[in-house]
């Protein structure tokens, strides 16, 4: 895979405005990376920006707490994807993990993944569930990714970049094991295949060195907002 394709260029900031994410859908254009990760209102923007461009357009939903229903999760994928994006970064519930509500928790994602599989536009959208590993435990983040892997997510994701903490080599390690494990554990169980699911490392990534850690350590995706940076210092 190409190197730039590891990245999802992203502008979440709450005063971005309609320039500086024009800008940023150049610059994805320009070093064709895998997407262009924004909120929710800039998805139909970014969407007519990056139309015919081998560039994907990803929103997030349920950003950045996780706390609002599932339904209203659900009702914003519907519109990202009605708007025109590809990918879909969700926040998992972190109340209902820190409570063991692990049925919640799956549902929850499993609500969103169906909206994702089965929409109006009739195409098939991939699911990323960011888990916010600063907040949780080891024991936790094993849970929310083998939870994710069940729900049928495509990805998982370490962090909104919004908390107390972003993504750290440790943690992507661990979460590459444990959706491999999860993965095998299934398939011997069902008799079937399991789909990989990958991993996505975000927040605080913002030089080569790191970019290139995350990776060894198993992430399959990189967000960040100093993308042209990491890029070009290659």
């Amino acid at each position: 895979m190409e190197f730039s394709k590891y990245f999802d260029h992203t502008i979440l900031k709450a005063d971005a405005s309609e320039e500086e994410v024009n800008a940023v859908c150049r610059e994805a254009v320009l070093h064709h990376f895998a997407s262009v990760c924004v909120n929710g209102a800039r998805t139909r923007q970014v969407s007519n920006l990056l139309l015919d461009t081998d560039v994907e357009v990803c929103t997030v939903v349920g950003f950045p707490l996780g706390a609002m229903s599932t339904m209203a999760k659900k009702i914003e994928a519907l519109t990202a994807i009605e708007d025109g994006a590809g990918e879909i970064d969700m926040v998992i519930n972190v109340g209902a993990v820190k409570d063991g509500d692990w049925e919640f928790v799956k549902k929850d994602i499993e609500e969103v993944k169906e909206v994702c599989t089965h929409n109006t536009m009739g195409r098939e959208v991939i699911l990323k569930v960011i888990i916010e590993t600063c907040l949780l435990t080891q024991e936790e983040k094993v849970m929310a990714c083998e939870m994710s892997v069940e729900a049928g997510a495509d990805f998982v994701k370490t962090s909104t970049g919004f908390s107390t903490g972003g993504a750290v080599v440790e943690d992507v390690a661990l979460m590459r094991k444990t959706v491999d494990a999860k993965t095998a554990a299934l398939e011997k169980e069902t008799g079937k295949t399991w789909k990989r699911v990958f991993v996505k490392a975000s927040g605080g990534i913002r030089d080569l060195k790191t970019a290139k850690a995350m990776i060894a350590a198993g992430a399959d995706r990189l967000g960040t907002s100093a993308t042209v940076e990491i890029i070009t210092e290659k």
